[in-house]
């Protein structure tokens, strides 16, 4: 299927000519048909002698019903520009256009109808010269009348080579169906149409509902096609979804139904703006008003306009909206009904502006930002960020997966941000260790403040790409050790706690297995803080709280153990141990649980 909207001034026969095309009826109100005016979106389809599918978005072409035009326009890739013959160019044909060209549609058909009122050729060669400076100044026209029929066989052909030409929509892309239209059906319940433009949906899907007060979960309970019910669409086609259990009240033009989490919505963008004609520069923001309102896809929303250089501006929406770097959209001035300036999306994620001088910086950069969203590009600029996150920016997915980057928890960090968060906290772990030496490195939560990272998963592969860089000579290397961040050479120990630990050797020397007490550590001025760092850098052998005795020492009692009788008891391991209870029986458990003794059914020992 393809989907083409038509534009115009009003009263210049666009709802005729769809009538014509289609045999069907786009005007669906009585009012429309008393007035013989369109005053809302119409639909109607045909098929082509090349078995194509058409359907037709016909829109309102009176001014006071721009935004609904622009409804009708937004998601659709092709126009039908129709010019009455006898009226020639008019104010709504130049909106129209300028609209068109704002959002960048390029393919479409120039049609002159009433022909049989008044040479066409007059009205085609004025029509010529509107669209010159445009991107649709080349489109083929054709000059048709609704009363003779003239011209119909040469629109229908014209319209063959139209959706030969027209894009083809990506079946696997995520899922963004902007509401035109919501109404009820009895013993069905609510129904929303739009134009899918990519992507597929499916019976029983579930999408996100999203509107100017949130999201919601729906779930699709039935679909059609152009009247038919079908389990699956596929762009571009215009559809109708039945959702289940959604209150009709809660649905409403310009809403959007998306794949979930999927899509961004945001409510601050940052953009280039783009002039309606190719033969004039780009608006400059400063001379626009500072509300205008955005129009893209079926969605009108007032947006606050904060120039930043001579053709880029920060946008703030009243609510947040789902769109991607590269969306073309436009703004227009309702007060004085024009179209502004189109646009195009630059950041959906923009940083704050908080110091002077900011804006202009922002400028500068956004001056070198290609209209297409590129993972390097993406991440260099952030530092880091979520691989979701990217790819709901419009980053493609290959893209994302091939980009050099630091990778952990879903998250992506830029070489060179992932280097200074290395930087970051080897400085922070050298500064902690300096000020306590008893105490050395970082508990991990601690580490990932220090450097700057949003999840602490991503401080061991942030290590893990510095190592080398750190493992050169006169560095030491940072590992994640217990919990905490470490350096591989472990800071040198006080002078006291040095000397008192050479006093301790001494004594455990002389008689391994007698565990100093706690007023011997005490005079020597060793505490827990100082028992644990000599613990950690080796020095001690912690064998319960308050035990303690040179490494190896388990080793060595072995030895001694196995000179016993080949079943011993705590009093005889005592004994020739030639220590205390206090020391025997933790120092036996620590063997157990290490696999070198044994419990005997009778509560002796053996050594295995």
């Amino acid at each position: 299927m393809h989907v083409v909207a038509t534009a115009g001034h009003v009263d210049h026969g666009k709802s005729t000519l769809v009538r014509t095309l289609t045999g069907m009826e786009p005007d669906r109100w009585a009012e429309e048909r008393r007035r013989g005016m369109t005053i809302d979106l119409g639909f109607a389809w045909t098929r082509l002698a090349s078995e194509a599918t058409i359907a037709f978005v016909d829109v309102p072409g009176h001014e006071r019903f721009v935004a609904t035009m622009l409804a009708g326009v937004g998601p659709v890739p092709a126009a039908l520009l129709v010019v009455a013959a006898d009226e020639g160019w008019m104010p709504q044909s130049a909106e129209h256009v300028d609209a068109l060209s704002a959002l960048g549609v390029r393919h479409g058909l120039l049609v002159i109808t009433r022909s049989d009122l008044m040479d066409p050729a007059l009205a085609l060669d004025d029509a010529r010269r509107h669209l010159a400076p445009t991107p649709l100044a080349d489109v083929p026209a054709v000059a048709v009348s609704a009363v003779t029929g003239a011209g119909t066989d040469a629109l229908r052909t014209a319209l063959e080579g139209l959706v030969a030409g027209l894009p083809d929509p990506d079946p696997g892309a995520d899922v963004r169906l902007w509401i035109d239209r919501a109404f009820t059906i009895r013993g069905a319940g609510t129904v929303v149409t739009g134009t899918l433009g990519a992507g597929r949906l499916r019976v029983d899907d579930e999408l996100e509902l999203r509107t100017g007060t949130g999201t919601r979960r729906v779930t699709v309970r039935g679909l059609q096609c152009l009247g038919v019910a079908v389990d699956e669409a596929r762009g571009v086609a215009r559809v109708a979804v039945n959702l289940r259990g959604t209150p009709r009240e809660s649905v409403r033009r310009g809403d959007v139904l998306l794949t979930p989490g999927a899509w961004l919505g945001t409510d601050l963008l940052d953009v280039r703006l783009h002039g309606v004609r190719t033969d004039a520069p780009a608006p400059d923001p400063r001379g626009l008003p500072a509300e205008l309102t955005l129009h893209v896809g079926a969605a009108a929303v007032p947006a606050r306009v904060r120039p930043l250089g001579t053709d880029t501006a920060r946008l703030r929406l009243r609510h947040p909206v789902p769109l991607r770097i590269g969306d073309r959209a436009l703004l227009r001035d309702p007060g004085r009904r024009v179209v502004a300036a189109g646009l195009t999306a630059l950041d959906v994620r923009p940083p704050a502006l908080r110091r002077r001088g900011a804006a202009a910086r922002r400028s500068a950069a956004l001056t070198a930002l290609p209209a297409v969203a590129d993972a390097a590009g993406e991440l260099a600029r952030r530092g880091l960020a979520r691989r979701a996150e990217l790819l709901a920016m419009g980053v493609a997915a290959d893209d994302v997966d091939a980009v050099a980057a630091v990778r952990a928890a879903g998250w992506l960090v830029d070489p060179a941000r992932a280097t200074a968060s290395a930087d970051a906290l080897a400085d922070a772990v050298a500064t902690h260790d300096a000020a306590d030496p008893l105490d050395p490195g970082l508990p991990v939560e601690a580490a990932r403040r220090a450097a700057g990272l949003p999840d602490a998963r991503l401080v061991e592969a942030v290590l893990l790409r510095a190592a080398p860089a750190q493992a050169a000579p006169g560095n030491s290397t940072l590992r994640l050790r217990h919990g905490r961040v470490v350096r591989d050479a472990e800071p040198a120990l006080p002078a006291a706690v040095r000397t008192a630990m050479d006093a301790l050797r001494h004594q455990l020397e002389r008689d391994p297995f007698v565990a100093p007490e706690a007023d011997r550590l005490a005079a020597l001025g060793l505490g827990p803080r100082q028992i644990a760092s000599l613990v950690r850098a080796g020095e001690l052998m912690r064998i319960a709280d308050g035990v303690v005795l040179l490494p190896g020492a388990d080793e060595r009692a072995v030895q001694v153990l196995a000179g016993l009788p080949e079943e011993f008891t705590i009093s005889t391991a005592r004994q020739a141990l030639g220590t205390s209870r206090r020391v025997a029986v933790p120092l036996l458990e620590l063997l157990a649980r290490a696999g070198r003794t044994t419990r005997t059914p009778d509560g002796r020992h053996r050594v295995k």
